[in-house]
């Protein structure tokens, strides 16, 4: 048996625990839930998903998991020997990791998934027009919070430092929508600019940014 990631392949839940599968070389199949039918609600993904929604993961033991940050943490501590190491072992470099993680947990994800909710993700699954002074309140927010990662990237390669972890691969889902909303909130900052780019480039984010698919 190999781990099953449960999940819609678009999904910016899903991608966020795929591309940490795919850095941490970890084969895996994929089950689509339909989310625009809503079978995330039926009684047998509730059963591993109590809040009815996606992802989650069926281990290769039976063991069930859902949150996506929830998720990666599991996989990069059961696959700590392999592929790219994700959460520093080091003491001070593990606080870095932690602070890094709440930036973007608390500066980061809830403008920009909002922002990206209300201009994308609204008009195509209601056919309903954005609020644009509400999507602008989000970018206002998101603008000043990325003027701090600009001056705090301007002194190191990554969120946490000079090493790649979870809290960098954290934010690509959404990164990556931003800019079909039209902002140029990410390119107007050089230093995020840059570290998204590299991020972008990264192979195991290549093979999901359009889509997961399984590779066992």
């Amino acid at each position: 048996m190999v781990l099953t990631l449960y999940g819609y392949p678009i999904s910016t839940c899903s991608k966020r625990v795929a591309v940490v599968l795919h850095e941490k070389q970890v084969p895996f199949k994929f089950v689509t839930i339909d989310l625009a039918t809503g079978e995330q609600k039926a009684p047998v993904h509730l059963e591993k998903h109590p809040f009815g929604e996606t992802p989650y993961i069926v281990d290769d033991d039976g063991f069930v998991l859902y949150e996506s940050r929830a998720i990666a943490r599991y996989i990069e501590e059961k696959y700590a020997g392999q592929g790219t190491t994700l959460i520093p072992r080091d003491l001070k470099a593990k606080g870095l990791f932690e602070q890094a993680v709440s930036i973007e947990t608390a500066n980061f994800d809830p403008y920009a998934s909002k922002a990206a909710q209300e201009k994308i993700s609204k008009p195509a699954m209601t056919g309903l027009a954005p609020d644009e002074a509400y999507f602008e309140s989000q970018i206002k927010e998101l603008a000043k919070n990325l003027d701090v990662y600009d001056k705090i990237l301007s002194k190191q390669k990554y969120l946490a430092g000079d090493e790649i972890t979870l809290a960098d691969l954290f934010h690509l889902p959404y990164a990556e929508a931003l800019p079909y909303t039209g902002t140029k909130v990410i390119e107007e900052r050089p230093n995020v600019a840059r570290w998204l780019s590299d991020l972008r480039a990264r192979p195991s984010w290549q093979a999901v940014k359009d889509g997961v698919s399984g590779t066992a």
